[in-house]
């Protein structure tokens, strides 16, 4: 697997863009990106993956995908495996996502199914997790995070978490205009590091992907990124149009 470079900017287009409009956007960041030193990652709804896969062909930006089964094949009507998307061009995919786990019963523990299953196949999970608005207010947000983690994460061997891209995403700063402030995303994602730390040690730490988001533009990415422990973003709005997406890879860049 790629090592990959810091700062890790990946867009999570959520339910939209047709295959025309995922083609002339994913199109617009290959012309507008010619930065180095960046790991851009597309995640186009499952329609779009091949498309924009052939789109970025032969550049350094990289495609995934919003979700996958934990089975090879079968009858899981309506669910996708890693076979199906290795072979459409994904080399990541996000798993957790708290509007998956909000809308549609995922769990810490199938979470876990899913990250063994996305390693089967070379793929590179980007595992997402964050408290409610209501556990922050309860003072409980740490807890959340140590407990989602140890139930889906902290099994794995020391190699394959080395795989892993965690995204930090408070679940009430989540399109809702609302961001964490750079000191409060600082605060869990070092919070975050030293529990990896604490289980694998600080080579294995210090080389983990801690990605922050929730409500990221291009007005708050410098300041965000600048934080010690946020090594990048993964963005939802902005990333639906290639000139914030880009301005966002930018300031991260510049900090």
């Amino acid at each position: 697997m790629d090592h990959l470079k810091k700062p890790v900017i990946a867009g999570n287009w959520k339910m939209n863009k047709t295959i025309a409009e995922a083609r002339e956007l994913a199109l617009n960041i290959v012309n507008g990106w010619t930065e180095t030193g960046a790991t851009l990652i597309l995640i186009p709804p499952f329609t779009a993956i091949q498309e924009v896969r052939r789109t970025v062909n032969g550049t350094e930006i990289y495609v995934g995908a919003q979700n996958v089964f934990w089975e090879d094949q079968g009858a899981f009507t309506g669910e996708i495996s890693p076979l199906q998307l290795k072979e459409a061009g994904c080399g990541f995919v996000v798993i957790g996502h708290s509007e998956r786990r909000q809308y549609f019963g995922e769990t810490d523990e199938t979470v876990g199914k899913k990250v063994l299953a996305a390693l089967n196949h070379n793929l590179r999970p980007i595992v997402c997790i964050g408290e409610t608005l209501e556990e922050r207010e309860a003072g409980q947000t740490l807890s959340k995070i140590t407990s989602q983690l140890e139930n889906s994460l902290l099994t794995l061997s020391e190699n394959d978490f080395q795989k892993i891209i965690l995204a930090y995403e408070p679940i009430w700063a989540i399109g809702t205009g609302k961001n964490a402030t750079p000191a409060q995303a600082e605060e869990v994602q070092a919070y975050i590091r030293n529990l990896i730390t604490r289980k694998y040690g600080k080579e294995v730490a210090d080389y983990a992907i801690i990605l922050y988001g929730g409500s990221v533009k291009p007005a708050n990415a410098f300041s965000l990124i600048k934080e010690k422990d946020v090594d990048g973003f993964l963005v939802g709005g902005a990333s639906l149009e290639a000139e914030s997406f880009l301005a966002i890879a930018r300031e991260a860049l510049r900090a």
